[in-house]
């Protein structure tokens, strides 16, 4: 009520304009009967800004040269990590589990005590041997779910960071941004799931195998598909929820402690509360871009883990 009261939060439940300093209010038009809404627009920023950084940095690293410049090598040292310690050690090779450990000898892991960056990718049959030193970078089987996982985080960490940004916001602050991410993802993990084992198959493989009676698996497989289908649901979910308490619950202390300013506005104390508001404001502040790497990183790895589940047999 306090927050409403001195309107706070003015700017987070009005989604149709813009607030500016000053007083300004940029107000969003109707398309169709669609009211355009101030996170719809942000969202379309993030994709803009994801692209520009990454078609920036292909440009550079096309040809094997090297990016040079603190921005570039940045979004580089993101995405390598991504691709090196979450994407390849989860998901591995999802072939090598259905009788094709043999087939592909080429899909190593490269040399240990390198390093290899995203333009390694761009020649990955220049070396004859998977462990030449020549060919650090040598393409995985896992990179193949790289695109996906990239977009995840890239998308999710700009528009936690547009967050920052003074009178914007962040999108992955409503429940129906991140449902829709966490819906994205349940469909990818499906899809990528059905295309290893097929429709029928990508259910049954929820199902591990049960070293049981016959009499006794007739009463375990149902029950533990009836599991297993709906703890998969409910694992989706929890990424759309995660990610938007986590977003949202920053944006509430931030409110919370600028209010403490109003409240005092005409008492003895605000040259007191004020300074100690300012700093809490600062130290939050911070501390919620720490939060936007982090909550980009555990939705792109927890996705990577269905996806990862959704190949492999149980």
């Amino acid at each position: 009520m306090l927050l409403a009261e001195h309107g706070t939060f003015h700017h987070v439940y009005d989604f149709d304009h813009f607030e500016l300093p000053f007083g300004l209010k940029v107000s969003l038009p109707e398309v169709a009967g669609l009211q355009i809404t101030k996170f719809m627009v942000l969202q379309v920023v993030a994709v803009l800004l994801t692209l520009w950084i990454f078609r920036g940095l292909v440009k550079r690293i096309r040809g094997g040269e090297v990016a040079n410049g603190w921005w570039w090598n940045f979004w580089e040292m993101l995405a390598v990590y991504i691709r090196d310690e979450v994407v390849r050690p989860i998901i591995g090779d999802p072939g090598a589990h259905h009788g094709h450990d043999h087939e592909h000898p080429e899909h190593t892991e490269p040399m240990m005590g390198h390093r290899p960056t995203m333009r390694d990718l761009q020649h990955p049959s220049q070396a004859e041997h998977p462990h030449s030193n020549s060919n650090p970078g040598a393409a995985h089987p896992a990179d193949k779910y790289l695109p996906f996982v990239w977009s995840c985080f890239f998308y999710i960490l700009i528009c936690n960071l547009l967050g920052a940004v003074p009178f914007l916001g962040s999108a992955t602050g409503s429940i129906a941004v991140t449902g829709a991410l966490a819906l994205v993802a349940f469909l990818a993990t499906f899809f990528y799931g059905a295309q290893v084992h097929g429709f029928g198959g990508f259910w049954l493989a929820l199902v591990p195998g049960i070293d049981a009676p016959g009499p006794l698996k007739v009463f375990l497989i149902p029950m533990m598909f009836v599991i297993e289908v709906v703890g998969l649901f409910i694992k989706h979910g929890v990424l759309a929820v995660r990610l938007f308490a986590n977003i949202m619950g920053g944006h509430t202390v931030l409110g919370v402690i600028l209010a403490f300013i109003a409240q005092v506005a005409h008492s003895g104390v605000w040259w007191l509360v004020t300074p100690g508001s300012i700093v809490g404001q600062i130290g939050i502040g911070l501390l919620e871009l720490l939060v936007a790497f982090i909550q980009a990183y555990v939705f792109a790895f927890l996705a990577t883990i269905f996806i990862g589940m959704s190949l492999h047999e149980h």
